[in-house]
């Protein structure tokens, strides 16, 4: 990161800024970590262009754990490999050069009817407050991860998403009691799994199981998650009707680079 440190003084200088500011502290630790990771986005792309494919419908984005929504806004961002690319090249998010040798066809085009998320302690981006908190989160020396994430927050103030504070199983159970016609409604989530309840996961399956039995060709319903697998990270979607489970590709936890599984001639 450059500069200068002197070791033997690193921790007396530590300990009196715990010091110093103990009192907030106590109140931080508290706070879960939430890393709403824009790079994620890129991982996720395929799953949402492949619902689309396959539909031809509108996309219905329902996230778990959203934190501030910015993976929510993940159709108003530049993907680019090469030559090629998906969505706007004015985009002030760009995630470059992620795919390797083979990539999600990008001649898919995407329309979002609603945005909505849950997460037990959202934040907004728009406040002072917010953005600071979600830079937190960030480790220091990842100086791209700092532009993507800041370029994001720009999107996060003009692209509205409904982002409600609830329990991600109750959340799920209400969204998906009534489903809509007309559109393809993705249940969608990154490195999220590990931190909820046993019991909140099984009744989540449970919901996208009844869910997806009364799916119809007119009202599909896609559960599409990024989540930890055996040694990396992998992308998982599930389309009802049918209920079939397709492993689309692998990342690293932070969403790149993607290696993206799927032949599509």
């Amino acid at each position: 990161m450059g500069g200068y440190a002197d070791c033997d003084d690193l921790w007396p200088r530590f300990h009196a800024t715990v010091q110093q500011h103990r009192t907030a502290l106590r109140d931080l630790i508290h706070l879960p970590v939430q890393t709403n990771e824009v790079g994620r986005s890129a991982a996720l792309l395929g799953g949402f262009l492949d619902v689309v494919r396959r539909t031809g419908l509108p996309l219905r984005l329902l996230e778990i754990g959203t934190s501030a929504g910015l993976i929510l806004r993940w159709d108003q961002y530049c993907y680019e490999q090469g030559d090629e690319g998906w969505r706007d090249p004015h985009s002030p998010v760009h995630i470059s050069g992620v795919f390797g040798n083979a990539h999600p066809r990008f001649d898919v085009a995407v329309t979002i009817t609603e945005r909505r998320g849950c997460d037990t302690l959202p934040v907004e981006p728009k406040p002072k407050e917010g953005k600071l908190t979600l830079q937190s989160y960030v480790w220091p020396d990842h100086l791209e991860r700092f532009r993507r994430l800041a370029s994001a927050m720009e999107v996060g103030e003009r692209v509205p998403a409904q982002l409600d504070k609830a329990n991600a199983a109750d959340w799920v159970e209400a969204a998906l009691a009534n489903q809509v016609h007309g559109v393809a409604t993705v249940v969608f989530h990154s490195i999220l799994w590990q931190y909820l309840a046993s019991e909140d996961c099984a009744r989540i399956e449970r919901a996208m199981a009844k869910a997806g039995q009364a799916a119809a060709v007119d009202k599909p319903l896609a559960w599409l998650r990024f989540e930890p697998g055996r040694d990396t990270a992998e992308v998982r979607l599930r389309l009802w009707p049918g209920g079939e489970d397709r492993l689309l590709a692998r990342s690293e936890f932070h969403g790149t680079p993607v290696h993206w599984l799927i032949s599509e001639d």
